[in-house]
């Protein structure tokens, strides 16, 4: 199903509609997408975008539309075919075989024949032609298990293009990247773009919008609202256009910073990863009541594991924990099943492993691990249709969407997902937070919600401890930052001492330790 590629439109969508159930996600979508430029789809959780180039993508069948490929009307049946019309997709969650290595990956689903081997030789030949040509490099017999985020997103983009991709969509590509991987990333696809492909960009942050994109659709409800040349838009412009109204985003002008009582201390914290390496370093850490305490760092250097050891999910080799008036050491660690009763509460980095039970219908998630509250029982039975009013609670006071406890958590947006994860978690007042990443692959109007959330929470007098990767959130939200560096903490500053260029240099350790 080989295509010419020589139109200067190498997609048009004309009419598009999708409905599931009683939710239209898809409603009369219709734009064009230049041949060799990057287009830029963007607007809320549960406008509509994820849907659409699925559909592009052929894993869902449009209702009603048509689609034309470089000038050609196409029916796109299954994947199968988007691959052989050179439609690739890079999903947001990627879709690699953790026990296998990249060329395996690559080659799964391809083999080319019954005898691998002389088919992984003639793959590996031209995946090397492929990486040079591009500039995306793998180590391609490293198992997937084994490597770094960014390389993941590599290999998937290299997958993409091995299967002749001449069009390649893009979701959140760096929703789970560090800056650096993000600009690594950045160079791959300009130089993609020069190469003749087609870029998709599906992304909900706006300065990458700005930096990469030719042109910009917005969709707000399902249907598109304008498409417009980026010359024509303002940050602050598409970030209206997207949410229908001023977003505020940003510190709060004359914020007073009022802590209190600790209502967290950690000492002497050490970990070990499987493989011996230290985890974990020394670490200490105070929360007290009615503050934001924000750590910094690059991914990967300790800040997951310091929320599963305070979070009651690993016990450390070494260290003492005290939270609700109990102290807790190696030998008998917190677990999460006492964090709970301590209103000690955790929204974890990743919702789909950690956060929500996917099979599961939003009621049974919004419930998970406060199940066995009184107001959740009916004597010793659980009582499904309180648990399905509080979920509807939950969902309209935390605006998710749809309205629907019924159903499965795996058909909520990403967004979507987060803010009931959010409400679960702050629905039952903590005195301790632990969050994780929590804007995540969220759209701006989500960021804003979820922001003054977590300042009223602390207002409240709840002690938060945010985890972000995103240095701007970290600015935005916390009273006082700590930065770690390869397990340890490397400085500890007040928020008004604190600037990028200064948390950057703590955050590479290439400034000595500074303490608050």
């Amino acid at each position: 199903m080989s295509l010419n590629v020589s139109a200067s439109v190498a997609v048009r969508l004309q009419a598009i509609s999708k409905r599931f159930g009683a939710v239209q996600a898809n409603r009369e979508v219709s734009f064009d997408i230049a041949a060799g430029s990057v287009h830029g789809l963007v607007g809320e959780n549960g406008a509509g975008k994820s849907t659409l180039m699925a559909i592009l993508y052929g894993y869902y069948h449009a209702d009603s539309g048509s689609i034309e490929v470089h000038g050609q009307p196409v029916q796109i049946a299954n994947s199968q075919q988007a691959i052989q019309l050179g439609i690739g997709m890079v999903h947001q969650h990627f879709m690699l075989v953790d026990t296998l290595t990249c060329l395996e990956n690559i080659m799964l689903g391809a083999e080319g024949g019954f005898f691998l081997t002389p088919s992984k030789a003639k793959v590996r030949a031209k995946l090397e032609a492929l990486m040079a040509e591009t500039g995306l490099h793998v180590q391609l017999d490293a198992v997937v298990a084994d490597l770094p985020v960014g390389e993941l997103q590599r290999l998937e983009i290299l997958k993409a293009l091995y299967r002749g991709a001449k069009i390649l969509i893009l979701d959140e590509p760096t929703a789970v990247l560090t800056p650096q991987e993000t600009d690594q990333l950045f160079v791959t696809l300009r130089r993609l773009q020069e190469l003749g492909t087609t870029l998709i960009l599906i992304t909900h942050k706006l300065r990458e919008v700005m930096s990469l994109c030719g042109a910009v659709t917005v969709m707000r409800a399902g249907q598109v609202v304008e498409t417009r040349h980026i010359s024509q838009w303002s940050e602050a412009a598409l970030a209206e256009s997207m949410v229908g109204r001023k977003v505020t985003l940003g510190r709060p002008e004359g914020l007073e910073i009022n802590a209190g009582a600790v209502r967290l201390q950690a000492s002497g914290l050490a970990l070990k990863h499987a493989n011996g390496v230290p985890a974990l370093r020394d670490v200490s850490l105070t929360l007290k009541a009615g503050e934001i305490v924000g750590v910094a760092g690059v991914s990967g250097n300790g800040q997951s594991e310091l929320l599963e050891v305070l979070s009651g999910l690993r016990a450390p080799e070494a260290g003492r924990l005290e939270v609700g008036g109990q102290t807790f050491t190696p030998a008998a660690w917190l677990d999460t099943a006492q964090a709970r009763p301590l209103r000690l509460a955790h929204v974890p980095e990743d919702r789909h492993a950690v956060g929500l039970v996917m099979s599961f219908p939003a009621w049974e998630s919004a419930v998970l691990g406060y199940h066995g509250l009184p107001k959740y029982l009916k004597g010793a039975a659980m009582n499904h249709a309180a648990m399905k009013a509080a979920t509807r609670e939950m969902q309209e006071r935390f605006d998710v969407r749809p309205r629907d406890e019924n159903l499965g958590s795996s058909k909520f947006s990403g967004g979507n997902q987060q803010k009931l994860i959010l409400a679960r978690e702050i629905g039952e007042q903590p005195t301790v937070l632990l969050v994780g990443q929590p804007t995540r692959g969220v759209d701006i109007g989500a960021i804003e919600f979820i922001h003054n959330q977590l300042r009223a929470l602390r207002d409240a007098g709840c002690a938060v401890l945010l985890v972000s990767s995103e240095l701007d959130e970290i600015l935005a939200l916390a009273d006082r930052v700590v930065v770690m560096n390869a397990g340890r903490i490397t400085g500890e500053l007040s928020i008004d001492q604190c600037d990028e260029r200064r948390l950057g240099l703590l955050m590479a350790a290439q400034e000595e330790r500074v303490a608050a």
